[in-house]
């Protein structure tokens, strides 16, 4: 069976995950912790970088920080995972799903402006498969209205917009480093922080609502409860298994943007057939190599390949079902305008199998069974 994914492996995560348990500093904020962080804001050139038990709590952090209200509403696609409306749901936030580009299944950027009201507080953009929104026009709007901007990158590490790492264009951006990630610690992510005024409130939040990081640092002589926070540090464990990914960083992006690219040369006859549809790339946008999808004619077909192919031992996948139809859309949320193409592109789209140390024979076999299934 060649499998959708395989979580990264380099040989070092043993090694880190002993030194941290030989330190008798396991809980978080130990040297791993710091490690990440440090490497994270050196190539991402944030002003700060918290690792975090996941993207989701990253996204609650940065709703908190955004001052998000009852009442206040948030804009987003409908065509992204739970988790980027549950933290602003959180915060007594409605949601108002706006659609999609079919290109590159990010937020229609060109569709926000008429979405917003005078309850609009924030705009959350998703960098779907790790390639950018069109961000320049995002931010101008926002700049005009005087909103706040999150960038939900968890498919996005060490991808850029126009030579600015995604998550550092917005007011905050999100990581994640799940078991499905190009770089996973399991569990995991990172909030990105670019205004170092929003730092040491951010640190509070991580720690229960607590000075407590300024106490470590020496800072104060003791800590005391400040805010509203909760408790977002990832064990060291997780830390030590993350290090060990950022330090082959560059090997493990060029391994997968190999099967990234070969399965683009050979998959580029069926779409020029128009059987099948492959992903685009923005001029101005540089992927990670996250993910590699192609799209069939419809949800039919897509079924048919995916029994298909597992029949030949491929395990494919569809992916997010859009959250405006969903019972907590329609509850939380309301969609602005037509669903022209939310719908109908995310059941067309069919995930195959990526990630590090795929072998190339494995993405021929893959390849070779997509051709014939339309053969």
């Amino acid at each position: 069976m060649i499998n959708f994914n395989v979580p990264p492996f380099t040989g070092k995560e043993l090694i880190y995950i002993e030194e941290a348990i030989r330190s008798r500093k396991i809980c978080g904020d130990g040297q791993f912790t710091k490690k990440c962080s440090s490497w994270l804001e050196s190539y991402t050139r944030a002003a700060k970088v918290l690792l975090t038990t996941s993207c989701t709590h990253a996204t609650e952090m940065a709703a908190i920080l955004s001052n998000i209200e009852p009442g206040d509403e948030v804009i987003m696609p409908s065509y992204t995972f739970v988790s980027t409306a549950n933290a602003f749901v959180l915060r007594g936030a409605r949601i108002v799903f706006v659609d999609i580009r079919p290109d590159t299944m990010n937020i229609n950027e060109t569709l926000i402006e008429d979405a917003i009201t005078n309850r609009t507080k924030a705009i959350v953009v998703v960098h779907y498969a790790g390639v950018s929104c069109e961000m320049d026009a995002i931010m101008d709007v926002a700049k005009r209205y005087q909103l706040v901007v999150i960038e939900d990158a968890a498919q996005g590490v060490m991808s850029s917009y126009k030579g600015r790492a995604l998550g550092t264009i917005g007011d905050f951006g999100c990581y994640s480093f799940h078991e499905t990630k190009n770089y996973s610690m399991g569990e995991g992510g990172a909030l990105l922080i670019q205004d170092p005024q929003n730092i040491q409130r951010a640190e509070i939040i991580r720690e229960k609502g607590t000075n407590r990081s300024q106490f470590f640092r020496g800072e104060i002589d003791k800590y005391t409860w400040m805010s509203e926070g909760s408790s977002y540090l990832p064990s060291e464990l997780n830390a030590a298994y993350l290090w060990a990914q950022l330090g082959m960083a560059k090997e493990i992006y060029e391994d997968r943007m190999q099967s990234w690219n070969y399965y683009d040369e050979l998959l580029s006859d069926l779409e020029e057939k128009e059987r099948i549809v492959l992903p685009k790339i923005t001029k101005d946008s540089v992927h990670n190599a996250h993910m590699f999808y192609i799209k069939v004619k419809d949800v039919k077909e897509r079924s048919d390949l995916i029994f298909y192919l597992k029949g030949k031992n491929i395990h494919t996948v569809f992916h997010y079902i859009p959250l405006h139809g969903s019972p907590a859309g329609k509850k939380l949320g309301r969609f602005h305008g037509e669903d022209q193409y939310t719908t109908i592109e995310s059941e067309r789209l069919l995930r195959l199998p990526l990630y590090y140390g795929l072998e190339k024979d494995a993405v021929e076999y893959i390849t070779e069974n997509i051709k014939a299934f339309y053969n």
